[in-house]
């Protein structure tokens, strides 16, 4: 058995985050597709929280760990990956700043912009799930895709003020999470900005197959529910 099992959904950015990672860091890993299996009684046992990526490995105090970013960070501290999640604390608490603006601003905006296109669920309480009419939901798609282009100048003028990547030199475990996100955008035809296309580029060629592979997933995801849409 590979010494780390990783349960995905493939069209998942999320997963994506996490499946890029352990390429990228070289570690010894399988990977269970567990598409319409997240209600089994055996990986409900394991994840109760019915998320992916999950981690399963014998170090882990209950034997699994989800959310992709703690993933990250607890396979960089167990194994010195410093190159990907600096150990110095101011840079390290920089990278730590972008992934958590990320899934705690910028990313649930991706959702609202972006799920109804994918065919994903969202969550209770967002209008999407109201019994609000269909013009009322679509403005609130709208309304958030026009919302993303603050929080995605920050990372511009702020974590990525006069570097190539949030880490500096190469990228991180930040620069994952945040070029794995933007695949999504991908959906809406949204209108990035020149920077952030040069720097997903960036990402993806310091990064190698090590991205391009499981992003073909998403990107093949995407291409069919757009296709579908037109």
């Amino acid at each position: 058995m590979a010494e780390h099992t990783l349960s995905i959904l493939t069209p998942s950015v999320n997963n994506l985050t996490a499946r890029i990672f352990v390429r990228a860091a070289g570690l010894d890993f399988e990977e269970l597709d567990v598409w319409g299996k997240k209600d089994e009684p055996l990986f409900v046992q394991k994840d109760p929280a019915l998320l992916t990526p999950m981690l399963e490995e014998a170090g882990l105090p209950r034997g699994s760990l989800w959310e992709s970013c703690a993933i990250m960070q607890y396979l960089c501290n167990k194994h010195g990956l410093a190159d990907l999640y600096p150990t110095d604390p101011a840079e390290r608490a920089m990278v730590d700043s972008a992934m958590f603006y990320l899934i705690g601003t910028f990313y649930p905006l991706v959702a609202r912009a972006t799920y109804p296109t994918l065919g994903f669920p969202q969550y209770a309480g967002e209008v999407a799930t109201s019994e609000a009419d269909d013009d009322m939901k679509a403005k609130a798609q709208k309304d958030a895709e026009a919302a993303l282009a603050d929080p995605l100048e920050v990372y511009r003028a702020f974590f990525l003020d006069g570097k190539t990547f949030i880490g500096g030199d190469g990228p991180t475990i930040a620069d994952i999470r945040l070029a794995a996100t933007l695949e999504f955008l991908r959906a809406i035809d949204y209108d990035f900005p020149a920077w952030a296309e040069e720097y997903m580029s960036k990402v993806e060629s310091a990064l190698g197959e090590a991205y391009s592979e499981p992003a073909a997933d998403v990107r093949g995801y995407v291409a069919q529910v757009t296709s579908a849409s037109r």
